[in-house]
């Protein structure tokens, strides 16, 4: 029997005999990220040796490393895992010895050695259209894709071209097949025909979607497949026997005469041996360019991504949109030009009403010798994606130029220049509105109304006060009504787009009669311009699921919660408070908030910090309630060692001060954190929520096949609790239940948020099965489109009406079923029905409004409209005078909210691009320490380094080191610090801001070239 020293000989030996070709194959930072035995600065080390060298190099120390003895258990899986997962597979099956025959092995070099020869006519090639179809053949990985489309975009077609050459030749056997499909499918006759050595079909020209010249099966005809490999065409008296022996220890491929053809799909003129190559022939194997490294963030600009790669490869070729009767109903008005809000159930087709109106709308103009822009608003990032995958590009593709453009990217474009180019823009509202302000305050030229023709707006009963659609739409009012005074003039109107609005319901904004509700659903029409609000008749609307509010018993027993309760009247007495509401309620944690920050302005920091404690205990106890015990343990005990750690200094500093309130606080927790473990292992004390959740879930699955559901959750931590509860548990796995969860993006809370990248894998993985349960919290009850389910459950947690509909709307199934799980006495129910009861009178309303004479209809909406302009001018005048009552930023000062230390004056801090409060001073560098940042260390945001800082005394935090033009720059987070003016507190400068933009101080523009300047004569100082 092998030991297990001999085992990991043999297998380092495995890894050490590939070695030269893992440096070529291995992509670095993908395959670092899933290596947790590698710490931080071993990782860091390789990262900066990726950019400052080249990947082989890096790749070659993240081999040492592995292979570096002691080695821990399951480093060998670990290493193949993360090759695996990190898109390297090729690698992992080198590693794995799991490789295809030495003639396919061998062919491959030769199709990689191909690309190579004809590397300088293959970057002619459109690269955004061939990325996209090389994700879609899954050649391409989408971190790859995303790096290419931002090389693109930033450094042009050719830099974009030669890196995703680079990145296809590391799969595995079998990419250049399908490779070839994708020059056939995007229309590159040439390159094809240049790599095949053969001509595609005459007709092909010109269709996009005709058939291609491979087989059904997607691969290239071949005469003996077992002798030339994948799509090969190579005379088989040439064998690649006598070739099959490479030197890889050089990393040059073996080549003979007999071996000049070869190659999936290729065919090289004997005469051309691969040794005359020239010297400018790029090796494809090679590091990533520079450019790829320096990527900066910015706007989305790309092709479709893997969410709708399935629809766009089955588009047809004329892309007919087919349209319901009820869908041509609501459509008709829009179709005459009206503006409009279509509010149709979720399921109902509001986004192809939607791209049926915009194709119809650029046919006309277009028919008419006009230009048509339309730009498609929606108030999630998600949604860029979604409505650009599923539905406008592949149905308008044909004709028109459709662009999506979000903030959630790796690179920087003009939007103007997007919106120039473009006939079809996709983008989140606060983009547009972005650059509407830009060209109203001349900055730049930006975008105007006029310059568009259409605006759809998704979600539109967000039109309201302070939400920004109804920014943009102010705008529009405002130059609605000036031109009807230009007409009266008999002057010439500035144009002004139709409006499109789509919604499944307007709600009554919180209100108790059905006039209340009348009136809100006519100001979202005033608001949007509409003429209409088109709907359904109630006897086409869909079926409702069955609907139960199941209610469970508060537990009689709760020793865990009784522990926690214990030590937070320990901290009640030993801070000297006196709570005036119940432990574990929303009450308690508002009070307990009020006191930190009062504590905070009075400089009593035993009670600051005993009242950040209460807080956690409190959220403890909420989550106890809702999730399992062992998970609100955790949470306390994370939060503890966080705590504990920030008190912890490296040796080379100087030690951070413990105060006897932080370690009477940290004892509390040491002494009853044993008794909380044991308590939290007896299923007897959990909630019982839980039981009737779990009851639901095994129904389900156990009553119906392919079942498949979501569960609404309150918070992150919860949700992502939820699903781990799921995974782990038995009797789900035996029913084959795959839950994850799906949660915001925003930083709002201090769990990780989920990018959208990572909300958009999850949800493809919902829709295509992969996983069967969605544990949500309320980012995925309003527009994303989520695949029909046959049950949702509300879980401890209710909303608005509109949530409630929207909820309801996700269980589109037939006999699907709606649940509402609420502990006894939580109120849960008793909002439900509240709902019910408005949603009812939502339908009246709309009823009533449609039933309204037009004229009487026009009279109240043009009241509504001179109203909200009214309003808008006088909080703009508010706005002005504030802004000149400004004050002096030397009179503002700044200390830690810590330890109470004055840190510095308004005087000190500069701006960067509007955005970021900076400190340079040589004062403010001796207060601060430098820690690392391990949540930024994937971000990679344009002026996020991987540090923080944080005060030398007490630890407590104060922001972060930005980058900005290659100059390290201290960032304030304003929250972190107690702000006074003149020594007191003054009732425009408050002492909490959790904003910047709360405080109106008017701080200078960062002088770049000042402190640039100093920074370069230190550097010749010193090396002088």
């Amino acid at each position: 029997m092998e030991s297990d020293d001999d085992n990991t000989v043999r297998l380092t030996n495995l890894i050490e005999s590939v070695r030269p070709r893992l440096r070529r194959l291995i992509q670095v930072d993908p395959v670092l990220d899933l290596m947790h035995s590698i710490g931080s600065e071993q990782k860091e080390r390789i990262r900066n040796q990726a950019r400052a060298e080249c990947n082989i190099n890096a790749a070659d120390s993240l081999i040492n490393i592995v292979i570096k003895e002691p080695h821990g258990d399951g480093w060998f899986r670990e290493f193949v895992d993360a090759l695996s997962a990190g898109g390297c597979q090729y690698a992992a099956d080198h590693v794995e010895a799991n490789l295809s025959s030495p003639k396919v092995e061998a062919n491959n070099d030769y199709c990689v050695r191909l690309i190579e020869l004809l590397c300088t006519n293959l970057l002619d090639m459109k690269t955004n259209d061939v990325c996209l179809a090389c994700l879609s053949e899954e050649i391409l990985t989408q971190e790859d894709s995303e790096i290419i489309l931002a090389l693109t975009t930033n450094n042009g077609n050719m830099n974009g071209a030669r890196e995703l050459l680079r990145r296809i030749v590391r799969c595995r056997p079998g990419w250049f097949s399908k490779f070839l499909n994708v020059l056939h499918e995007t229309e590159h006759l040439l390159l094809y025909q240049e790599l095949t050595g053969g001509s595609p079909s005459n007709d092909i020209q010109g269709e996009t979607d005709s058939p291609s010249p491979l087989t059904d099966e997607g691969e290239l005809a071949r005469s003996d497949a077992a002798t030339e490999g994948e799509g090969c065409s190579i005379p088989q008296e040439e064998s690649l026997d006598s070739v099959s022996n490479t030197t890889e220890d050089e990393g040059e491929l073996a080549r003979s005469d007999a071996a000049t053809e070869g190659g999936e799909g290729c065919s090289i003129p004997q005469e051309e041996s691969l040794d005359s190559v020239s010297n400018t022939t790029e090796d494809l194997y090679n590091e990533e360019s520079v450019e790829t490294r320096q990527l900066v963030n910015g706007f989305r600009l790309s092709e479709p991504e893997e969410t709708s790669t399935a629809a766009i490869a089955g588009s047809p070729k004329k892309a007919d949109i087919v349209l319901r009767d009820y869908q041509m109903d609501v459509a008709t008005p829009a179709l005459e030009g009206k503006n409009i809000i279509v509010c149709l159930p979720t399921g109902s087709g509001k986004t192809r009403v939607a791209v049926y109106i915009t194709k119809e709308h650029l046919d006309g103009r277009r028919k008419a010798g006009q230009s048509g822009k339309v730009v498609v608003l929606v108030n999630k990032v998600p949604l860029v994606d979604q409505h650009y995958n599923a539905e406008f590009w592949p149905f308008l593709k044909h004709s028109y130029k459709v662009e999506r453009v979000s903030g959630d990217s790796t690179r920087k474009i003009s939007f103007t220049e997007i919106v120039k180019k473009h006939d079809v823009i996709i983008c989140t509202a606060q983009i547009l509105e972005n650059y509407l302000e830009r060209a109203k305050s001349g900055e730049d030229e930006g975008v105007r109304l006029r310059d568009l023709t259409l605006l759809v707006i998704d979600e539109c009963h967000h039109t309201t006060k302070g939400e920004v659609y109804n920014h943009i739409m102010m705008r529009y009012l405002k130059q609605k009504h000036k031109n009807s005074k230009l007409k009266k003039l008999q002057k010439e109107p500035v144009p002004i787009p139709q409006i499109l609005g789509l919604t499944a319901s307007p709600g009554v904004g919180g209100a108790t009669k059905l006039e209340k509700a009348e009136e809100h659903i006519l100001r979202i029409c005033a608001n949007l311009d509409a003429c209409k609000i088109m709907t359904r008749t109630h006897a086409e609307n869909t079926n409702k699921p069955f609907k139960k509010i199941a209610t469970v018993e508060e537990r009689k027993q709760d020793p865990f919660g009784d522990v926690i309760k214990r030590m937070m009247h320990a901290i009640h007495t030993h801070a000297e408070l006196q709570p005036t509401c119940d432990l574990g309620s929303q009450m308690y944690e508002q009070w307990v908030v009020q006191k930190e920050q009062n504590a905070a302005k009075e400089k009593k920091q035993k009670v600051r910090v005993c009242a950040e404690h209460l807080r956690q205990y409190n959220e403890g106890l909420q989550l106890r309630n809702t999730i399992r015990m062992c998970d609100a343990l955790s949470f306390l005990n994370k939060y503890q060692e966080g705590e504990m750690k920030r008190k912890v200094a490296p040796e080379e500093e100087v030690p951070i001060h413990i105060t006897d309130t932080e370690r009477f606080l940290f004892n509390l927790f040491k002494e009853n954190k044993e008794e909380m473990q044991a308590l939290a292992k007896i299923p007897a004390y959990e909630n019982k929520s839980l039981s009737e959740l779990k009851s639901k879930i095994l129904h389900e699955f156990t009553s119906r096949e392919n079942a498949r559901g979501i569960i609404f959750t309150k918070t992150r931590r919860s949700a992502i609790a939820l699903s781990q509860w799921i995974q782990e548990n038995p009797k789900f796995e035996e029913i084959d239940v795959k839950a994850c969860y799906v949660i915001g993006g925003g930083d709002q809370s201090v769990v990780k948020p989920m990018t959208s990248a990572e909300q958009k894998d999850v949800l493809n993985k919902f829709g295509s099965g992969e996983i069967n349960v969605l544990i949500a919290t309320t980012v995925a009850e309003e527009g994303l489109d989520i695949p029909q389910c046959n049950f949702v459950i509300r879980y401890g947690l209710v909303t608005n009406e509109i949530a409630m509909i929207q909820a309801q709307g996700r269980a589109r199934a037939e006999d699907s079923s709606y649940t509402v799980v609420e502990v006894e006495g939580s109120g849960v129910a008793e909002k439900e029905s509240v709902n019910e009861y408005r949603e009812k009178m939502m339908l009246k309303a709309i009823d009533k409004i449609k039933n309204l004479n037009q004229e009487d209809y026009d009279k109240r909406i043009m009241d509504f409209q001179i109203q909200a302009i009214m309003e808008k001018t006088l909080q703009a005048q508010v706005k002005t005078k504030k802004h000149m009552k400004k004050e002096s930023p030397s009179k503002v000062a700044f200390s830690c909210r810590g330890c109470n230390k004055h840190v510095c004056t308004g005087e000190d801090i500069e701006i960067i691009d509007n955005m970021h409060r900076v400190n340079v001073t040589a004062q403010f560098r001796e207060l601060f320490i430098q820690r690392e940042n391990t949540t930024l260390q994937e971000r990679c945001l344009d002026y996020e380094a991987n540090e923080f800082i944080a005060c030398k005394d007490c630890g407590q935090r104060w922001g972060s080191m930005q980058l900005y033009r290659g100059l390290k720059c201290p960032s304030l987070h304003v929250k972190n610090f107690v702000v006074t003016y003149n020594g007191k507190k003054k009732a425009n400068v408050p002492s909490k801001c959790t904003k910047w933009s709360e405080l109106a101080i008017q701080f200078p523009a960062f002088d770049y070239i000042t402190h640039a300047s100093q920074m370069v004569q230190s550097s010749d100082d010193e090396t002088e």
